[in-house]
């Protein structure tokens, strides 16, 4: 089977501090600088509850609801990031963290692999969050009221994050 594109050489179209636009034949995507890798939390506490986050992105302009996330930073591994990272973002601290695996989030327009992560044993050690100027607010919902959640967001206009469909098609679909 012929692969479109998959000799022709890659060129960069643009590079910024944080993004690249590259082309390869009639392909342009985004990648990361340094092809960082993120990780994405689904943290449940001892009752049940998904711990989701939501702040405002600007490429979207507005809030969006999301999974915990962060970037690995250099010499950091995937499990290390997601416990600092779910820490800084909602304020609970993970007893244990376990990789899922790994996912392409928007394969069509980018080179951006995810690894998804389970925290358990989750203890309340501050307010979360995040880091200064990110406006996180964290939401504790009910498993078992996930859709609802979702849609009642949805409703008030707040953009909802892809990576959430994880949940929803599990209490979707039974």
């Amino acid at each position: 089977m012929s692969v479109p594109d998959s000799d022709a050489v890659e060129q960069t179209e643009w590079a910024g501090k944080w993004l690249v636009v590259q082309r390869r034949g009639r392909w342009e995507y985004v990648s990361r600088v340094g092809m960082r890798e993120a990780a994405v939390i689904v943290a449940v506490d001892n009752d049940g509850n998904v711990l989701l986050v939501d702040q405002y992105r600007v490429p979207i302009g507005r809030r969006v609801l999301e999974l915990p996330a962060g970037l690995v930073d250099d010499g950091e591994d995937v499990e290390t990031t997601a416990a600092r990272e779910l820490e800084e973002e909602t304020g609970y601290r993970a007893g244990r963290v376990s990789r899922i695996g790994d996912f392409i989030t928007t394969p069509g327009m980018s080179s951006e692999c995810v690894t998804l992560v389970r925290a358990e044993d989750l203890t309340r050690v501050s307010d979360g969050g995040g880091e200064p100027g990110e406006g996180i607010t964290v939401h504790r919902v009910p498993m078992a009221q996930i859709a609802d959640y979702v849609a009642a967001r949805r409703a008030e206009g707040m953009a909802i994050d892809a990576k959430l469909l994880l949940l929803l098609g599990a209490s979707i679909l039974g």
